[in-house]
């Protein structure tokens, strides 16, 4: 879990194309905590929350994302993707 995405899943829009888990072939899963303000400890408890409640949907992370932010309009958003993507075969 990490509240500086961008090291390791790489900028929002491009996830993957850099950072920590790029070109890696296998990782054990990240969830990032994101706000589109500074988030206070209070914030980080309630989004962990969220983070555990899509964990008791589907508990294996492995090679996914899991995004849990708080967004301008204070709803909680959450975002699960595959990464890294899969790299095309030619």
């Amino acid at each position: 879990m990490t509240l500086n995405a961008v090291d390791f899943r790489g900028p929002r829009a491009k996830p993957g194309s850099k950072g920590q888990y790029a070109g890696v072939e296998l990782h054990a899963g990240l969830i990032c905590l994101a706000g589109f303000r500074a988030l206070g400890f209070d914030d980080h408890l309630e989004l962990f929350e969220h983070a555990l409640r899509a964990l008791a949907d589907e508990a294996d992370v492995v090679n996914q994302v899991i995004e849990v932010s708080l967004e301008a309009d204070h709803q909680v958003r959450i975002l699960r993707y595959g990464m890294p993507k899969p790299r095309q075969q030619n």
